[in-house]
């Protein structure tokens, strides 16, 4: 069973900075797309960053700048670099992970909070 561990979330001041990270469990299937989404107290999840093996990357527009988003394969991890952090930052952020193009597995979530 594939099982996908996140971490590196924490309370911090507006400004600081934070990199997360997220390990996949090992499987006879290939990972295609590696990512990250973020969900706020009472809003849907979003998508902040995804990268995809040929390198494709995308970022949402409320992130554009200040996050850059990593992946290591051969240790099936996948990091998000966020910089000057706001307080509109603050959600619970999941890692995403999909398999063959075809199957999609969540992290359990890592909490980042932004408060002065």
């Amino acid at each position: 069973q594939v099982q996908l561990v996140d971490s590196g979330g924490g309370s911090v001041q507006p400004g600081w900075s934070l990199r997360l990270s997220c390990t996949a469990s090992r499987c006879r299937f290939s990972i295609n797309t590696m990512g990250w989404y973020r969900q706020a107290p009472g809003k849907q999840r979003e998508l902040v960053s995804q990268n995809d093996r040929a390198g494709t990357t995308n970022y949402a527009n409320s992130v554009n700048g200040r996050v850059t988003i990593s992946r290591d394969n051969a240790k099936n991890t996948v990091y998000l670099q966020i910089n000057i952090l706001k307080p509109e930052d603050t959600a619970v952020y999941y890692c995403n992970v999909v398999y063959s193009n075809q199957w999609s597995y969540w992290g359990q979530g890592t909490q980042v909070t932004v408060s002065s």
